[in-house]
């Protein structure tokens, strides 16, 4: 064991005998009473010291053994020890691949505060190189995501879509300009290949099993209203599914969709027609409907659905759900205010999330309906000493 402490969070002294690590509510914690000894011990804790390395400068500090063990094991508990080489022989092997580490310290440091046990930011990295996901769409807002994940270690980014690239897919995070006239799927390939912080990781000939679909169509409206055709194979499979797009600028992001057990295209078809019964005889006129216009798609719009969708679709990949699952984001121009919608399973639609959803505890389908907001975690005390 190497123990350091975590280098992502700043810190400073609250007062003469308290520390506090971090500055957002959403990570901080408080650490005291520290006396100055104690202080001192916590600037060894850098990660090039072992446990005897440790208690040997310890006892030059007049602190016990003992005190170590305490110490670290509260430091451990609060989240704030971090030890990436315990993560694992995978995150080692990341570890001795230099220039692809050194691009991805700022996405481990990041996963260090989220997964806080000691080794779970390296062990994450590690994971998200085995992952393989699948984008539809190569406009503005789906090649973006797809180099997003790429970049940020996903192993296998698959981009599907058709046609040729034209002036208006270009965006600073997708498709460049040379792409133009080019087949949408070979420059996606491309641009997939040049966003990876490294060569793609050898998979022994068989090909990771398919972790996420992004639908990303360059036709906002297969995301505001998807087709429930569309994503039948998926349901059937168990393939979790996200979805993400502009439409008349007007950004979205959400579902993600976890078959059997939230909301699908489906119910959101069928809950909308419960609302509206004009809605099933429009969606039939828009869908089939010639369109000739360039899509209103903002830039910086598409943009930020992309980093929306990316950042969600990461922290499911890494473990967690997102507040997309089973809900909808929506933000539209010029105000940029993101709302959200619960898309909640419906009893007609054949995905089989409502009959789940009626077998599960009343206290767990609370959750699910997401009649709780998540709140902010404040600052913790931990005593040491």
């Amino acid at each position: 064991m190497y123990p350091m402490l975590k280098p992502a969070l700043r810190r400073a002294w609250r007062g003469r005998n308290t520390v506090q690590f971090g500055v957002t509510p959403a990570h901080a914690v408080k650490l005291g009473p520290v006396d100055i000894p104690t202080g001192s011990f916590l600037e060894l804790l850098d990660g090039t010291r072992g446990l005897p390395l440790l208690y040997e400068e310890a006892r030059a500090l007049d602190l016990s053994e003992r005190h170590v063990d305490l110490l670290l094991s509260r430091l451990a508990e609060a989240g704030l020890l971090d030890d990436p080489r315990s993560a694992g022989a995978g995150a080692e092997a990341l570890r001795r691949r230099v220039e692809v580490i050194d691009r991805q310290r700022p996405d481990e440091a990041s996963l260090s505060l989220v997964h806080p046990e000691p080794g779970g930011g390296a062990r994450r990295m590690s994971a998200r190189r085995a992952t393989r996901v699948q984008v539809r769409g190569a406009g503005r807002v789906g090649a973006s995501i797809a180099s997003l994940l790429s970049g940020a270690g996903v192993g296998l980014v698959e981009v599907l879509d058709g046609g040729r690239a034209e002036p208006w897919d270009v965006a600073p995070a997708g498709l460049d300009a040379a792409a133009v006239g080019e087949r949408r799927d070979v420059a996606a390939r491309r641009l997939v290949r040049r966003s990876a912080p490294g060569p793609a990781p050898r998979t022994g000939g068989t090909e990771p099993v398919l972790s996420l679909v992004v639908v990303a169509p360059r036709d906002g409206l297969a995301v505001y209203a998807p087709s429930p055709d569309t994503a039948a194979s998926w349901i059937a499979s168990g393939t979790p599914h996200l979805y993400a797009g502009v439409i008349e600028a007007t950004g979205v992001v959400g579902p993600l969709v976890l078959p059997g057990g939230t909301g699908c295209a489906g119910c959101l078809e069928l809950r909308r027609a419960d609302r509206d019964p004009q809605w099933p005889r429009m969606l039939a006129q828009w869908r089939s409907g010639r369109r000739g216009a360039v899509a209103a798609c903002d830039l910086g719009l598409a943009t930020a659905v992309a980093g929306l969708a990316a950042a969600h679709a990461l922290a499911f990949l890494d473990g967690d759900l997102p507040a997309s699952t089973g809900a909808r984001w929506e933000a539209a121009l010029p105000l940029l205010d993101w709302r959200s919608e619960r898309i909640g399973p419906h009893a007609e639609c054949s995905c089989g999330a409502a009959a789940g959803l009626r077998a599960r505890p009343e206290q767990d389908r609370t959750a699910a309906e997401g009649d709780r907001a998540p709140g902010a975690v404040p600052a913790q005390d931990t005593m040491a000493g």
